[in-house]
């Protein structure tokens, strides 16, 4: 058991992972959020103009997210995730009116590339080859210098699933986090590749489970509580400045700094960040999905990428969307429900809709600002940092957030040890 007490300093997945993987270790561990609520963008709320409870955010994950699954198993919501027993990923081509079901083989040796029925049409197994060079990549350089990103294979599957992962048109993107992507996934075979979606809802899954569990383990919270200033003395942080209240630390403290890159830039002196972003728009629509509706479809030559089905409504996601961002709401809705009905054979008529733009969604997955990540580690050896945006070697995703949340408690527990 370790004595002193570990301040997690923003209560998103990658704050909360850092407290979950922190209660066994008996320190005291308190949580300050700016918000009156925890999740980030990784939550669930109720909105108005639909009646329903929605997400902030369409997210996928897959069954290769180790450190997410195991999240949800120790908070007690693996349940909440729901997908196919094999891989499978249906596809619209609204230019071509084309529809498919992508089928990985479950194991790692990929025939599935040679079958017909299972592959992109319009395709040859040996087209795929050309992923594996973004799995040998060293140095980090834009995925046009590595593969071509033209053709049949580009459009209707490398670039949806790089543009999803990254949230950056693939051509300017990271091989290096590219080729991360496609190792830890496509590579490791179907079983790894099962898509599996929060079907009641990002909150319900991920956010309310952890902080009853949390919560249970003596885990104290402070919502309304923004952290303006660190206060150093020496090689170590010494107070944490909240304006009302100023925390002095003690000698085996720590903090764990889980923020948006830019406001850690603000905290800390010196440290590099990612320091250009991408969009992405997401729009919802009050609707009952038909029972045929697959419940996540790639859709290619649309204005928007994915589309996903839950219960009372139709939610549809574009990536990498700066070109939307000054877009008159009702015209994108307008354009973006179009493509839907096209696809559902629903009526054109505009359903009760909201948009939601997340300006700096993710920073831009590009070689230079993967380059700017910093590691979890600082110069203070009392202060640590977690967010998507740290080195973690994966893309701002979920996975990515949990995992640096399970890297600062890592070595919040090393560093422990050592002031012992």
């Amino acid at each position: 058991m370790m004595a002193g007490t570990v301040h997690i300093v923003g209560a998103g997945l990658a704050g909360l992972s850092a407290a979950v993987g922190l209660t066994a270790t008996g320190r005291e561990i308190v949580v300050h959020e700016l918000a009156r609520h925890a999740g980030g963008r990784c939550r669930s709320y109720f909105e108005p103009a639909l009646g329903l409870t929605i997400d902030n955010g369409n997210h996928l994950l897959l069954s290769a997210n180790r450190a997410a699954l195991a999240f949800l198993k120790t908070i007690g919501s693996e349940g909440k995730l729901v997908g196919p027993e094999h891989a499978e990923f249906a596809f619209a081509d609204l230019a071509s009116g084309e529809r498919w079901v992508l089928r990985p083989n479950d194991g790692p040796l990929p025939w599935w590339v040679f079958s017909e029925s299972r592959r992109v049409p319009g395709t040859h197994g040996t087209e795929y080859l050309s992923l594996v060079k973004l799995l040998g990549v060293k140095k980090d350089r834009p995925i046009g210098e590595i593969i071509d990103c033209a053709g049949m294979l580009y459009e209707r599957l490398t670039r949806p699933v790089l543009l999803a992962a990254l949230n950056a048109e693939p051509p300017e993107a990271s091989s290096l986090l590219a080729g991360a992507v496609l190792r830890e996934t496509l590579l490791k075979g179907g079983q790894a590749t099962r898509p599996l979606i929060a079907q009641e809802g990002l909150g319900p899954a991920f956010i309310g489970p952890a902080l009853a569990f949390l919560e249970r383990s003596g885990v104290q919270f402070r919502f309304s509580h923004q952290l303006r200033r660190l206060e150093f003395l020496g090689d170590c942080v010494h107070k944490l400045d909240f304006g009302e209240d100023v925390l002095q630390l003690a000698p085996n403290d720590t903090v764990i700094l889980a923020l948006p890159a830019a406001v850690a830039a603000l905290l800390v002196p010196g440290l590099p960040t990612p320091t250009e972003f991408r969009a992405i728009v997401n729009a919802h629509f009050k609707i009952e999905p038909l029972k045929s509706q697959p419940k996540i479809m790639g859709i290619v030559n649309g204005t928007v990428e994915w589309l996903f089905a839950f219960p009372g409504r139709l939610s549809a996601t574009i990536s990498a969307a700066d070109r939307w961002i000054e877009a008159p709401r009702e015209d994108l809705a307008k354009k973006i429900w179009d493509d839907i009905a096209a696809i559902t054979g629903a009526s054109h008529e505009l359903p009760p809709w909201i948009i939601i733009k997340e300006r700096r969604a993710t920073f831009a997955a590009l070689p230079e600002e993967n380059a700017r990540r910093p590691p979890a580690e600082t110069a203070w050896p009392n202060l640590l940092l977690a967010g998507d945006w740290t080195a973690t070697g994966l893309p701002a995703t979920i996975e990515g957030a949990i995992r640096s949340g399970n890297r600062a408690a890592h070595l919040a527990r090393v560093n422990g040890d050592a002031r012992q």
